[in-house]
């Protein structure tokens, strides 16, 4: 049954319904009027005239109108919650120039633009300077300042007013006060010291203005879902605080991706031509197959609010369709490489086999773990280690600790067998094994689990699976092991680690990265290493 379409009920509804917006002394009508007379470069309008489309209008409407008696605003924090191409750069630009050439300047004040970095604060700037350069005569009022590995900033003369670029990699930012401050993209901000320092300059002077322009993030241990979970407490009304407007277009994490009609609700630009409806399309498509794509669509497009801890590696329907058995006979003379993931004494230890075929990878685990803990696993991670044992899916080894000199043993009978090029382990975990097998001359490479290492290898298992090129014979401790399989990706949606979910001894996910070892170590040795890969850059694993 499909999934119905709800939105949230922090919806800024108030945005399409038409409804009064105080405007008592006309600020509001002052501030539209200005962003109308701003150019852009990219504009399409006659006179490259500033693009404020009726939804934006009611939000400049919305924190410039309301007033208190003495004249100041009665909104001192907007909460912008957006997703990716609805324009959102462009709209914090035109708001810190109406704070830094409009009416809403303060003689010798100090606007800001706050960001993770420089290369993230510089966005909203070029998008400042280009509005400024359009227009010779508000270009000719200015001095912009953007010398190269520089401080950027926007000075206008008349005044004394300065539009500054902050970011969260210069140092320490108190002593700033502030009277508008944009803070971009917050769900990217590692900690709270930049937001502290900015905030608390905000609080020294009347009528500041804080502006939070953001995606959705994921996490709920972050300063970015602290903020937003505070707007959407005022937008359900929990909270009364008209100090906060909250503008939150976000879907829920569990929304049917697949309905335009919601793409449409929280993507407030799409009737007016942004995002572009085909690219939205063709992400969903995407989503189809791929839990990252999946993930993607309805972070960065839907603004659903995603939970680290629940980000699986792959759907597993999709994991499914490489079940055809290996035939091992015929795979004897292949070239075959082994990744190993040995555990602590008492926990799952796996060793994982792949060659590479003219269909894609094939791979064959053996499972060991002690037997006096198999009905404790079986009771409380409720999956069928008993059954699998007496299957010979796993082998038990005798005691309450795991052997390691049987694992020595099935490893050389492995390689007795097939055509073993490498025995890829973990150094740290593997010494037990590890000398008594490279005694015999076996081939055991050490395979650190370092990010450098492990991003490529999670690349290329996630591709064969999404590919088909994946085949496990349906092996259910393995199935198991990629079930449990919860991941951190970096901003570019690029695989960092694998984790498993939290407070499940018992749960394990040892035979995933034994097979991602495996693969890395067959796809080098079949063809160059994957590090070489045009996708694949040195510093990818720090992004």
């Amino acid at each position: 049954m499909a999934k119905k379409t709800t939105i949230p009920s922090t919806y800024p509804s108030w945005i399409y319904d038409d409804s009064e917006i105080p405007d008592p002394f006309g600020y509001g009508e002052r501030a539209v009027k200005f962003l109308r007379l701003l150019k852009h470069p990219k504009s399409v309008l006659p006179k490259k005239a500033f693009q404020l489309d009726p939804w934006q209008e009611r939000v400049v409407r919305k924190i410039y109108g309301p007033r208190h008696e003495d004249g100041r605003r009665i909104v001192s924090t907007v909460v912008l919650l957006l997703p990716r191409g609805n324009r959102k750069t462009s709209l914090s630009a035109a708001l810190a120039l109406l704070h830094t050439i409009g009416p809403e300047r303060v003689p010798m004040g100090n606007a800001i633009f706050a960001a993770l970095d420089r290369k993230q604060a510089g966005i909203a700037f070029r998008e400042a300077r280009g509005i400024v350069k359009e227009d010779k005569r508000v270009d000719a009022a200015c001095a912009i300042h953007d010398a190269f590995n520089a401080p950027k900033r926007i000075f206008y003369k008349k005044d004394s007013v300065e539009l500054e670029v902050v970011s969260g990699d210069a140092g320490p930012q108190h002593g700033a006060t502030p009277y508008f401050v944009l803070a971009d993209e917050i769900h990217l901000w590692p900690n709270r010291l930049l937001w502290e320092a900015l905030t608390t300059g905000l609080d020294k002077v009347d009528n500041s203005l804080l502006v939070v322009a953001s995606t959705a993030g994921r996490g709920q241990d972050t300063l970015a879902w602290d903020v937003v979970d505070s707007a959407r407490k005022v937008a359900r009304g929990e909270v009364d605080d008209p100090s906060m407007l909250p503008i939150l277009f976000e879907a829920d994490r569990n929304c049917d991706w697949r309905d335009e009609t919601l793409w449409h609700k929280v993507n407030p630009g799409l009737r007016h031509g942004y995002p572009s409806l085909d690219g939205f399309r063709k992400h969903a498509r995407r989503a189809e197959r791929s839990i990252g794509e999946r993930n993607s669509l309805l972070q960065l497009k839907l603004n659903a609010w995603l939970d680290q801890a629940m980000d699986p590696f792959v759907d597993m329907g999709v994991y499914d369709a490489g079940k055809m058995e290996p035939d091992l006979e015929a795979l004897e003379e292949v070239p075959c490489w082994l990744g190993v993931d040995l555990s602590s004494v008492i926990d799952l230890s796996v060793v994982v086999a792949c060659w590479r075929t003219a269909e894609g990878y094939v791979v064959k685990p053996w499972f060991f773990c002690p037997r006096d803990n198999l009905q404790e696993r079986e009771d409380e991670a409720g999956v069928s280690y008993v059954e699998w044992e007496a299957e010979g899916e796993i082998e038990a080894t005798d005691g309450n600790v795991i052997s390691y000199a049987t694992i020595a043993e099935r490893i050389e009978e492995i390689c007795a067998r097939f055509n073993v090029k490498e025995i890829a382990m973990d150094p740290r975990m593997a010494e037990p094994v590890r000398q008594p097998l490279l005694d015999k001359g076996l081939p055991v490479v050490d395979f650190g689990q370092s990010t450098k290492l492990l991003m490529p290898a999670y690349h290329e298992m996630e591709r064969a699976i999404l590919g088909n090129e994946f085949h496990h014979g349906a092996h259910p401790v393995l199935r198991h092991c990629f079930a449990n399989v919860r991941v951190r990706r970096n901003d570019l949606d690029q695989v960092t680690r694998f984790t498993k979910p939290k407070n499940t001894k018992w749960l394990s996910i040892d035979g995933a990265v034994a097979a991602a070892m495996a693969v890395a170590r067959c796809s080098r040795g079949e063809g160059g290493s994957i590090t070489d890969s045009d996708w694949f850059t040195d510093d990818m694993y720090t992004a």
